[in-house]
C-alpha cells in the first residue's frame, strides 16, 4: 500500500496512517525506555545512546524525534492530556458538573503498570530542572486544547475569556492533583480518585 492509500484507508476509518501509528508507538517506547533508565540511572548520568538502545532504534533516529533527553518523555505525558481533551470534546450540552469529573476521572482509570509508570515519572519532575519543564510545557500546550473543547461545547467559534479559565482551572487541577498523588503517602486510592478529587474541589470556585 503505497503512502496515498494509507492516508485514504486512514480517513474512511477515523484511524491514523499506518507510518504515523509506527511513528506514535517508537516515541512511546523511547518514553518509557527514557523514564527506566532516568529511574535506574538518573537523568544526569543516562546518555541519548543509551535510551535508544533501550529502545530498539538509532541515536540519530531519537534525534529526530526529539531535541533532548528529557523531551524523551513527553509521549507519555502527552497521552493522559490528550485523553482528557477527547473527553472534554464528549461532554454533552445536556450534561453537567458530575458527568464532566466522572468522564475526565474515567480517562485516569489506569493498569497499576501505568500508573507507576506515570507516577514515578511525576515524582523524577520534582527534582529534575529539565524534565520539570518538559512537565509543565506539556500541561501550558494542553491548555489551548482545553479551551477549544469548552468553546465548541459553548456554542463559541473560538476560546473567549470565560472559556480560557475554566480550561486553565481544569489544566491546573488535574497537574495539582497527579502531583499531590506522586509526592504524598496518604492520596486516595487511585490516580482517577485523585483526579476526580481535585475537579470537584476546582469546580467549587473560591472560598466563600
Amino acid at each position: 500500500m503505497t503512502g496515498h492509500q494509507q492516508t485514504r484507508a486512514a480517513e474512511r476509518t477515523g484511524r491514523p496512517p499506518l507510518t504515523e501509528r509506527r511513528k506514535a508507538e517508537t516515541r512511546l517506547e523511547v518514553a518509557r525506555a527514557a523514564v527506566r533508565l532516568f529511574l535506574a540511572k538518573g537523568v544526569a548520568d543516562t546518555s541519548v545512546e543509551e535510551i535508544a538502545a533501550q529502545a530498539g532504534i538509532s541515536a540519530r533516529t531519537l534525534w529526530r524525534y526529539f531535541p533532548s533527553k528529557e523531551s524523551c518523555v513527553m509521549p507519555l505525558l502527552a497521552s493522559g492530556i490528550e485523553q482528557t481533551a477527547a473527553r472534554l470534546r464528549s461532554w454533552r450540552g445536556d450534561q453537567g458538573v458530575a458527568e464532566l469529573v466522572s468522564t475526565i476521572a474515567s480517562a485516569h482509570v489506569e493498569t497499576p503498570a501505568a500508573a507507576g509508570e506515570m507516577l514515578n515519572l511525576v515524582r523524577l519532575t520534582r527534582t529534575d530542572p529539565g524534565l520539570r519543564a518538559v512537565w509543565l510545557e506539556a500541561h501550558r500546550e494542553a491548555e489551548p486544547a482545553f479551551a477549544e473543547a469548552l468553546a465548541h461545547r459553548a456554542g463559541l467559534a473560538e476560546p473567549d475569556l470565560a472559556t480560557a479559565i475554566q480550561a486553565a482551572m481544569i489544566n491546573g487541577a488535574l497537574r495539582v492533583a497527579v502531583e499531590h498523588h506522586a509526592f504524598n503517602a496518604e492520596t486516595p486510592a487511585s490516580l482517577a480518585a485523585a483526579t476526580a478529587e481535585a475537579l470537584t474541589i476546582a469546580a467549587r470556585g473560591l472560598p466563600a
